[in-house]
C-alpha cells in the first residue's frame, strides 16, 4: 500500500474484483464535502469557524484531524485503517453518492495518478 511502486495501471472494471485497498488511505474532505455528505449544512458552513465545526465532528467521530492552515479535515479510519463510510462486507462505499471529491477523483488524482494500490478481494 505505501510502496507506490506496487501500484498498477488504473483501467476500467478493476474496482470489481477490489478488496477496496483505497478505501484505508486518508480521505481529506473540504467544507463543500461535508456538506455533501449531509454532515453540517450550508448554514453552518456559512456561520461556524471551521475550527468550531472539527470540534463537533471530532466529537461525533466522523473527523480525525483538522489542519487549521489548510482548512482540510481527514475523515476517521477505523482501527483496521479502512473509510469509516466502508461497508465491512460488501467492501463498497455505504455513500457513494455523497461520497468526498477526493475519491470521486480517485484514481485519476492521488499519490500517484491513474494508479491504484489494487488488491484481488478473497
Amino acid at each position: 500500500m505505501d510502496n507506490l511502486s506496487t501500484w498498477i495501471k488504473y483501467k476500467n472494471g478493476l474496482c470489481d474484483d477490489c478488496n477496496a485497498t483505497c478505501c484505508t488511505l486518508p480521505v481529506e474532505v473540504r467544507l463543500s464535502d461535508l456538506i455533501r455528505m449531509e454532515l453540517i449544512s450550508e448554514f453552518e458552513a456559512e456561520n461556524e469557524p471551521p475550527k468550531q465545526l472539527a470540534k463537533q465532528l471530532m466529537k461525533q467521530g466522523v473527523v480525525e484531524h483538522f489542519n487549521f492552515k489548510t482548512s482540510i479535515y481527514t475523515l476517521t479510519r477505523l482501527s483496521n485503517n479502512d473509510c469509516l463510510y466502508l461497508h465491512r462486507e460488501t467492501r463498497r462505499c455505504t455513500i457513494y453518492n455523497k461520497r468526498p471529491k477526493t475519491c470521486r477523483e480517485h484514481p485519476r488524482v492521488g499519490p500517484k495518478p491513474n494508479h491504484c494500490a489494487y488488491i484481488k478481494r478473497v
